[in-house]
């Protein structure tokens, strides 16, 4: 169904402002704030920490309704996700904290993630980010025991009441890697529209078999990560630390540009 929105303001040419259409087009149904989706996408941060407040099945439904509009390519939207809540959610993260505690070098994931050779700037860039959540945690570089209980935290979706796992068809090819990096994208970016925040988590892919066990996750599928969504405990100091991004100028250049634009 279309649905008009009101506040939609047109530019002297008689062009939608692109601005005050998207503020419009994220408002709530329900009448909640707007967002623009710019700063749906600038708030979104990996939350380590969240509320046991639950989500309805209605607001799960309508993100993965929103994320599903993903550009792919030729339309095969090769995603599937498993959403986990209550006691299902409970058994899953019970079967994962199994196995990453008694038996982790049985499981190995499906796809490389990280390279096997680092290089710069990647690896700087990976330090910093590990090491500045371990300090925002009080969690010292030496201290191998805190940071085993932190990283098990993962398979609880980081206390988080809805998990979601992501799969891709294995039968596809690469391309299709990028088709669902934009429907994970537009996710966790549904999400902030309506006021919760996620982490997306490739710890998951690890334990394969284990989520193969719990749900019905067919053989050509690929368990690609899973996503912690809920809403964010703003006492946690984890959650107050938030990566920094490189300038355009660091990885962008321009051509053919006015220089006046």
């Amino acid at each position: 169904m279309w649905q008009s929105y009101p506040n939609v303001v047109l530019e002297s040419s008689g062009a939608v402002s692109p601005r005050r259409f998207f503020s419009a087009a994220l408002r709530s149904q329900k009448g909640g704030l707007s967002v623009h989706v710019d700063e749906a996408i600038r708030s979104r941060k990996s939350v380590r920490r969240f509320l046991p407040a639950s989500v309805p099945s209605s607001v799960v439904q309508h993100i993965l309704s929103v994320a599903a509009r993903a550009p792919s390519g030729n339309n095969v939207q090769p995603w599937k996700v498993y959403a986990v809540a209550g006691e299902a959610r409970q058994r899953l993260c019970d079967a994962f904290i199994e196995a990453a505690t008694h038996e982790p070098d049985r499981h190995q994931p499906e796809y490389a993630y990280y390279p096997t050779t680092w290089v710069e700037p990647y690896l700087e860039r990976r330090r910093r980010c590990g090491f500045g959540l371990y300090a925002s945690l009080g969690i010292a570089r030496d201290d191998a025991a805190a940071r085993e209980r932190q990283m098990l935290r993962n398979y609880t979706f980081f206390d988080a009441p809805v998990g979601l796992l992501v799969t891709l068809d294995r039968r596809l090819n690469t391309g299709s890697f990028m088709d669902l990096g934009m429907f994970i994208q537009n996710i966790l970016v549904a999400a902030r529209a309506q006021g919760l925040h996620t982490c997306a988590q490739a710890a998951f892919a690890w334990f394969h078999k284990v989520a193969r066990a719990q749900l019905p996750i067919s053989d050509h599928e690929i368990l690609a990560c899973g996503i912690a969504l809920g809403h964010e405990d703003l006492s946690a100091p984890e959650n107050a630390f938030i990566t920094e991004r490189t300038d355009v100028e660091a990885f962008a250049s321009f051509h053919g540009f006015d220089p006046q634009s």
